[in-house]
């Protein structure tokens, strides 16, 4: 018996109201999708969107950070469609108070939204990755894990992002053998939407692209493109990787 087409899948996005996930989302969007947004607000334009493309679509508003969020989130998405193949781990926040200002609370929260979140998120869907033929797990990391720029330093979301990429290779791993994939994608400076929030202000955005080698600031679709290729079937062996989408920015 020959497979579904690869848009017959149950993606969960979180943090798709705004940026990489309502990209993601876009990308996504076709015909036999069923796909779960979630934020803490704002979603009405990316479900509009999903269901105007020919998406099965419906919002989840949660914040992550609090306990149990995850798991309630997972069951939805599982209630909803009658299962759950494939988790996009977007949600987060970029902070770039530095050591003597940053309050230890805002570690924890750091820790909390990413690196708490997607291992919470990860353990609820443990038994529908599993029973999935398309299960797949793609978390957005960044390169603030990775380099470290005098002028740009992130020290509590350095410290989330490399603990998300540690559980995530750790999973990759773990569920190898099930023939499900587990990915990291590490974009560089990437463009914010007019309703999304941004960590620099000023000329700062100028310099971060005069930074990347590539001299432009990513589009969140640059970053997307390469999350909808790790969630379909060509990249089935594609598992246990931190890509980066940086326009060089990694390379020193």
């Amino acid at each position: 018996m020959s497979e579904s087409p690869p848009t017959e899948r149950v993606i969960l996005v979180t943090g798709a109201s705004s940026g990489i996930g309502a990209a993601v989302c876009r990308r996504l969007a076709a015909p036999g999708a069923r796909i779960v947004a979630h934020a803490r607000s704002g979603l009405d334009e990316t479900v509009a969107h999903l269901r105007d493309a020919g998406a099965e679509a419906e919002a989840c508003l949660a914040d992550l950070a609090e306990p149990g969020a995850a798991a309630q989130l997972v069951g939805f998405a599982a209630e909803t469609f009658g299962g759950l193949d494939q988790i996009v781990s977007n949600a987060g926040f970029a902070d770039p108070t530095r050591f003597g200002e940053v309050s230890r609370g805002e570690l924890d929260r750091s820790l909390a939204t990413m690196t708490g979140a997607f291992f919470d998120l990860a353990t609820a869907a443990l038994p529908h990755l599993r029973k999935s033929r398309r299960g797949r797990v793609v978390a957005i990391s960044s390169f603030v894990a990775h380099a470290f720029p005098a002028d740009y330093l992130f020290p509590v979301t350095a410290a989330a992002k490399g603990g998300l990429e540690a559980l995530a290779r750790t999973l990759a791993r773990q569920l190898a053998a099930d023939g499900v994939t587990v990915n990291c994608v590490a974009p560089g400076f990437t463009r914010k939407d007019k309703q999304g929030h941004s960590s620099l202000g000023g000329d700062a955005w100028q310099r971060a692209a005069e930074l990347t080698p590539m001299g432009r600031i990513a589009d969140p679709d640059d970053i997307a493109a390469l999350v909808a290729f790790l969630l379909g079937p060509e990249a089935r062996h594609i598992t246990g990787q931190v890509i980066h989408v940086d326009g060089g920015l990694g390379l020193g």
